[in-house]
């Protein structure tokens, strides 16, 4: 009797039938990934640059160009630059591969939150160009509009669970809206050194080198790791051995 309970007992699950779990992968060493901290410093000293003279400064006194007959620029122009402000320490930690990898909750939640500020910080910057000077305005508007378009597209394939295109696309949205340190570094450059040439051309180049360069890098940097395979929020889930 005992025998014939013993065959018709299902027997314990061999270690293969068993449900495999990832280990987390050791830590990638910094000098693997060195930009990270001067990402952070870059962004905090242009912050500084751009935001410090706002900062308790009322309308007669900020340095604003002439917004005659449209007495709601300055208060759109501050949220302008808040929102701004999220959005480029918001990209910093999205593109963090570390807080990636081991929080994806707070990955995605930085996420949205990037995506509204760029939302609100696009369509004000759109509504506030005409009142920039002439020099550099279809740069700054084509460089908002690929912006506004990207994080959107980026958005969207991540909703769609799309992540090669999502992975693509924020990295677009990342190279525009680290544009502005580019032109701010080109003008200030320019005129510490003495600049004597026409401002014109100088607000131009400010306006067009920095977007377009750094998604020329940001696309030499995809075809690089082109080969690499795509993280997907499943992969970024380890349990420790």
């Amino acid at each position: 009797m005992t025998q014939n309970i013993d065959k018709v007992r299902p027997s314990a699950p061999e270690p293969a039938d068993l449900p495999r779990q990832r280990t987390a992968p050791p830590a990638t060493p910094f000098w693997r990934r060195p930009w990270m901290i001067p990402l952070w410093i870059v962004t905090a000293a242009f912050l500084y640059l751009q935001v410090n003279p706002f900062v308790g400064t009322p309308e007669a006194e900020a340095p604003v160009p002439p917004h005659d007959g449209f007495p709601a620029y300055y208060p759109l122009l501050i949220i302008h630059i808040i929102a701004g402000t999220i959005t480029m320490l918001a990209v910093c930690l999205q593109v963090w591969p570390k807080l990636r990898r081991r929080n994806p909750g707070l990955h995605r939640w930085t996420g949205r939150i990037y995506v509204v500020a760029c939302v609100i910080a696009a369509v004000l910057g759109l509504i506030l160009v005409p009142f920039a000077p002439v020099p550099g305005q279809v740069g700054v508007t084509m460089a908002t509009v690929l912006w506004f378009a990207f994080s959107i597209a980026g958005w969207v394939a991540a909703r769609r669970n799309r992540w090669a295109k999502h992975r693509r696309y924020m990295l677009y949205s990342f190279a525009l809206v680290m544009n502005n340190v580019w032109g701010l570094f080109i003008v200030r450059s320019a005129l510490e050194m003495g600049f004597t040439g026409d401002i014109t051309y100088l607000l131009e180049t400010a306006r067009w080198f920095g977007w377009v360069v750094n998604l020329m890098l940001v696309q030499w940097w995809l075809n690089r790791t082109a080969r690499r395979p795509v993280e997907r929020p499943a992969d970024r889930v380890f349990v420790k051995a």
